[in-house]
């Protein structure tokens, strides 16, 4: 999507978000033909002229100041991650083609792996385009479904939009869709010339309405921490919270880690999970392969 349309339609979408009663701008007004704000009132709060405004929302920041953009993201009511995606439009808009853009990593380190395989709950490493790069024996086992059948790296999105498993996989899998969409959009703000993750918007675009259709509400997330329901085809049923923790030496990667509430039904079956997964052993303690182990990356 050329930037100057991306910014347009991020704006209008925020500003369409906001009611006149979020901002004390009175009641309700039966001649109003917008739910939203207008632009001539997101220019006010923001304190810039109208023209000016209507420069910004027909996408032209060239030039525009960060006293602006934070006045902006003060009268859209933008949330932490739309404020730093509007801020990554404006750095766009400002700096040559590529000028501040890094290739982001493609693998990850043999320290790091260790690091990961280090970790008694599940772990794994994903890009900004949702490839799983990386995991521990439990995190491969945790996330089967999206191991079976992937040629190549196996990716998260592909598998929530393209894959019927995934319904059945995740309980709550309007949520996952509508976050996963979200964190894709982050991204491609963070990194738009990155060929591969425009390559996977444009795949998941043109295969699934689903994602179509979220892609058009230019919602914009940062993973950092929640709880994620699984429905594990062999264990069953797992509320586990997790934490995402930026890798800082390697560009884009971010590790992400599970856990369960101590002496839960989850917690039990997470044991369950290890217990099947691990490796069977001869009498001197050797591993016995067998089919009980999962495909490791």
């Amino acid at each position: 999507m050329p930037h100057t349309v991306e910014v347009r339609e991020f704006l209008m979408s925020r500003r369409a978000r906001v009611k006149p009663s979020d901002v004390g701008m009175g009641g309700h007004d039966p001649r109003r033909r917008v739910s939203g704000l207008r632009r001539e009132e997101v220019a006010s709060l923001a304190g810039v002229s109208i023209d000016y405004y209507v420069r910004l929302e027909r996408g032209n920041l060239t030039g525009v100041s960060e006293s602006v953009l934070e006045a902006v993201g003060r009268a859209l009511r933008l949330t932490p991650d739309e404020r730093h995606h509007l801020f990554n439009l404006a750095r766009l808009a400002n700096s040559p083609r590529g000028g501040h853009w890094t290739q982001p990593s493609h693998k990850v380190r043999p320290p790091v792996q260790q690091i990961l395989n280090s970790f008694a709950g599940p772990a794994w490493i994903r890009n900004d385009r949702m490839d799983l790069l990386a995991t521990n024996q439990l995190g491969t086992a945790l996330y089967a479904p999206i191991f079976e059948g992937a040629i190549s790296a196996p990716n998260k999105a592909r598998f929530i939009f393209l894959d019927p498993n995934a319904r059945d996989f995740y309980p709550d899998w309007f949520e996952v869709a509508r976050g996963n969409v979200a964190v894709l959009r982050s991204a491609a703000g963070r990194n738009p010339y990155d060929k591969h993750l425009s390559d996977l918007i444009g795949e998941l675009s043109t295969r699934s309405d689903e994602f179509r259709s979220l892609w058009a509400d230019h919602d914009v997330l940062t993973y950092q921490a929640g709880v994620a329901r699984i429905s594990h085809p062999v264990v069953g049923t797992m509320d586990l919270f997790w934490e995402a923790l930026e890798l800082v030496g390697d560009n884009g990667l971010t590790l992400i880690a599970y856990g369960a509430e101590p002496g839960s039904e989850s917690a039990e079956r997470l044991q369950l999970l290890a217990a099947w997964t691990a490796p069977e052993v001869d009498v001197t303690g050797i591993p016995v392969s067998g089919d009980r182990q999962p495909n490791t990356l």
